[in-house]
């Protein structure tokens, strides 16, 4: 059975063919590869396209996936396995099918914005815009293709409030976890009092705080990741923190310290000793939390920007909030994820009123 819109088949005597165009004397050429499977067809025709790329003698009809090849295969071996993974399922699932067969000449913005779908959201559109660029650039650098130029995609999205947790809320939450505090409460605290991220909090361990010098170091997290070549089957999978700005050491506070000497183990995982938690079972966990605290149910990411409000209003630099959350600049961090209360902003403008009164005073 052939495959079609990859050039590869397999003959009547059951060998398979891949075809691939190249240039000879400056005229195109229509040349094979053969193999005894479709898996080794396909290895081979990766090899010749790479080898072409790296003589630089590519012909300009390339298609967008036979390009992507390419880069997916140096994607892989470069860069975290949860990127390779996210850039890939944007392509497979917006960009393959739809554009996948075009020669890369044929690209346009005009003709990229024709083909996405509309309802897709402006966050999505984008993230298909910046791996289609990717691509090109790729094809460009490595395998001599002409420049293609796709415009900038900017979307301008509606400003939404930041939501975080009132003190009122904070106060029932508290009130909860020190309620008959085990390990999994425990790792709420922490989140709150330090603003880990959840798959930081599920992938922390003991080894990772230092209780002599009062320090807690982010050096992994985990995140449940679809595997390669599996259409529904994931896996959970443990690797660095997000960014390299999310490798941090945050100062344990007071309270936090003396609350983890009282469990402190000697080695293993903080939450769940033995294994680093699934992200998804500690959420549904923490919900169940807000649900006995009575407290409107929401995602556990409330719980950063709920930590770094309360440091700004604490009277906290921005630049260190943003080095204790791992963000890569303040601009992050004060757009996202700070929002001051109205008992902060009612202070702020009482603190007005020395000044104020004395003008009233003059002007009466």
């Amino acid at each position: 059975m052939s495959k079609r819109g990859e050039n590869t088949r397999k003959r009547k005597d059951g060998r398979w063919e891949g075809r691939y165009l190249c240039q000879v004397d400056g005229v195109k050429k229509c040349r094979s590869v053969y193999g005894r499977s479709y898996g080794e067809v396909k290895q081979k025709l990766f090899e010749v396209r790479k080898k072409m790329c790296e003589d630089n003698c590519c012909d300009d009809r390339m298609t967008i996936h036979e390009i992507s090849i390419l880069w997916f295969a140096e994607v892989e071996k470069e860069r975290k396995y949860s990127t390779y993974r996210k850039y890939r399922d944007i392509y497979e699932k917006h960009i393959k099918d739809q554009l996948g067969d075009l020669p890369v000449t044929e690209i346009s913005s005009d003709r990229v914005c024709r083909i996405l779908p509309r309802e897709l959201s402006p966050s999505t559109q984008k993230s298909i815009y910046s791996v289609l660029r990717m691509i090109l650039r790729y094809g460009e650098e490595k395998c001599g293709i002409p420049s293609v130029s796709l415009q900038p995609y900017t979307v301008v999205k509606p400003v939404k409030p930041v939501k975080i947790l009132s003190q009122t809320e904070q106060r029932k939450l508290l009130e909860c976890l020190y309620t008959d505090m085990d390990n999994d409460k425990l790792g709420v605290v922490i989140c709150l009092s330090m603003g880990l991220r959840l798959g930081e909090i599920c992938a922390l361990k003991w080894e990772d705080i230092d209780f002599e010098n009062q320090t807690l170091h982010v050096n992994r997290t985990v995140q449940r990741i679809r595997k390669d070549g599996e259409l529904k089957k994931t896996v959970l999978m443990e690797g660095p923190p997000k960014t390299g700005c999310s490798k941090r050491e945050i100062p344990l506070p007071k309270h936090l310290t003396r609350l983890l000497t009282h469990v402190q183990e000697k080695e293993g995982y903080v939450i769940n000793q033995v294994s680093p938690t699934d992200p998804r079972t500690y959420q549904y966990k923490f919900r169940s939390y807000l649900r006995e605290a009575g407290i409107e149910e929401t995602h556990f990411h409330i719980l950063r920007p709920t930590f770094a409000t309360n440091c700004i209003s604490s009277g906290a630099d921005v630049k260190s909030v943003s080095e204790l959350l791992g963000h890569s600049n303040v601009n992050i961090t004060m757009n996202k994820y700070v929002h001051p209360d109205m008992n902060v902003k009612r202070d702020c403008l009482d603190s007005l009123t020395t000044i104020y009164g004395q003008m009233m005073g003059q002007v009466s």
